[in-house]
């Protein structure tokens, strides 16, 4: 996921005229959300710093977990612990994928590529440290999301946000509660419609109409955006149809592919220029410390290294928390564990790899580029990877295109599970949503309408203010489990469905 957009087509009558009529809307709403903290002469949003803060506190908070419990993660994911009878509709590996596959996206090449260029090779730096602290973030919010989960009758999980901020802010009036879980929802459904939807195709179709040949390629025609359009939202059709079981079908084996073949490609790119990589490395570290020539100084470089991770792994906004809650288990703690792995892999791997590849390529691009981040990040990327051979940048489209396909068909799951909590779960106002899915893909395709994309964007982590208040409140529940949990686990008895705790959904935690 990413607030970064790309228009696949020039920009057509009715796009401009939606784009002008939503601009002072979308600039009113951002300018809330995105309140800029200045240092100096440099600005960042204050919604960066509550999300790096709360990262910091939990990890304090619980000592450190995403160091102590990596092994412990990684046991969970492989089944050490689980059984078949365990109630819930995917598995923890399923479950990781699902939520990955609506993390990693274009933020972790055009994002990086422009953090880079504006706070140099330190920037990198500074990125992977907060995605380390991040990591604390998913397993608090994660834990909860299984915590105070439903399912019905059909065995169809609800979890997430929706269920655990309802008891975070029972101490509140129950019209404050309701208004501020119902605005979450709002927010959730919002992206899930044109971030997660419309946002993705768009970006697809440019992706793959500037690999086919651009403006003279077969993807030029007047009508070309509209079949394309048709036959994407078909293919997401076929998944979303299916639910959270469909999508995590296709995302256990899609993203794994697909994160393994963008690390492969980054890796031929780093072997080919073997040289320059401790030297890259040594930047990396300087840059962090003493950058020259960038806004702001330390500080500055540290900001844009931290507002990178914060806008690529949406540890806080309590997302990954709604597909993390349909998994299969008896402990809430054990998928908090498996989804302190997700900013591990969508920051400190796929956005370090992204970064040491422009890095170490050394392109013109990128040392013309430092310090102003006036290109875009994908033509640093793609830079980079011509440097192994001049139709090697195709390999950068397909991954784009894979990352969105995997982001869009996620964030459906998410803006579902959202409207079902506004407006119901009959099947028909389930297939109402998807319908409406499926019709913002192929306007996507057809047309950019930045501004509601920014909208989308505002409204995305207007989330973080929500959730991590309530993450603030509910993190005594989470410390308890985890005591538990590894204390059952130092006694063996972590397989024994006795030693399972949960709390009833209708009773305070």
């Amino acid at each position: 996921m990413d607030n970064l957009h790309i228009s696949a087509a020039p920009v057509s009558p009715v796009d401009d005229a939606i784009n002008s009529w939503f601009d002072p809307i979308a600039t009113w709403f951002g300018s809330i959300i995105f309140f800029p903290l200045t240092f100096g002469d440099f600005s960042f949003p204050f919604v960066v710093l509550w999300l790096i803060f709360a990262a910091a506190v939990f990890t304090v908070y619980f000592g450190f977990i995403q160091a102590r419990g990596a092994k412990l993660s990684l046991e969970i994911i492989r089944g050490k612990f689980s059984s078949k009878s365990d109630p819930g509709e995917v598995t923890h590996f399923q479950a990781l994928a699902s939520a990955l596959s609506g993390t990693v996206g274009l933020g972790n090449i055009a994002g990086v590529g422009v953090a880079i260029a504006l706070g140099g090779p330190g920037a990198t730096f500074w990125m992977i440290v907060a995605g380390l602290l991040g990591m604390c973030t998913k397993f608090v919010e994660c834990t909860l999301g299984v915590k105070y989960r439903e399912i019905d009758e059909n065995g169809v999980v609800h979890g997430g946000p929706f269920k655990y901020l309802p008891v975070a802010f029972r101490r509140f009036s129950k019209p404050v509660a309701t208004a501020l879980t119902g605005l979450f929802a709002v927010a959730i459904l919002i992206f899930g419609v044109v971030g997660g939807g419309m946002f993705q195709a768009n970006q697809t179709f440019a992706q793959v109409r500037t690999a086919t040949g651009g403006d003279d390629g077969f993807l030029a025609g007047p009508f070309a955006s509209l079949v394309f359009g048709l036959i994407f939202a078909g293919l997401v059709a076929l998944v979303i149809l299916g639910g959270i079981r469909s999508i995590a079908k296709v995302t256990d084996k899609l993203v794994p592919g697909m994160a393994i073949f963008y690390v492969v490609s980054c890796l031929l790119v780093l072997g080919l220029n073997y040289a320059n990589i401790p030297n890259a490395i040594g930047e990396i570290f300087a840059g962090a410390f003493n950058p020259q020539g960038v806004a702001g100084g330390i500080v500055g470089v540290m900001i844009i290294g931290f507002q990178r991770s914060a806008f690529s792994n949406e540890a806080g906004i309590g997302s990954a928390a709604i597909a993390h809650s349909a998994v299969k288990t008896r402990r809430p703690i054990s998928e908090g564990f498996v989804a302190l792995l997700e900013p591990f892999i969508d920051t400190v791997i796929i956005c370090t790899m992204t970064a040491l590849t422009i890095i170490v390529a050394n392109q013109a691009s990128y040392r013309n580029d430092l310090g102003e981040g006036e290109i875009g990040g994908v033509a640093l990327a793609s830079d980079a990877f011509s440097t192994v051979a001049s139709w090697y940048p195709i390999l950068l489209a397909i991954a784009v295109a894979l990352f969105a396909f995997s982001t869009l068909i996620t964030w459906a799951y998410y803006g579902e599970r959202a409207w079902s909590y506004l407006f119901g779960r009959s099947k028909a106002t389930i297939m109402i949503f998807r319908t409406l899915v499926c019709l913002f893909v192929v306007v996507g395709c057809i047309a950019s309408f930045s501004k509601v994309v920014e909208f989308a964007d505002a409204a995305l982590f207007m989330c973080a203010f929500i959730n991590i208040l309530g993450l603030y409140m509910l993190m005594p529940v989470v410390k308890k489990e985890m005591r538990k949990y590894l204390a059952d686990r130092r006694a063996g008895t972590l397989n024994d469905p006795d030693t399972a705790d949960a709390v009833p959904i209708d009773q305070p935690a």
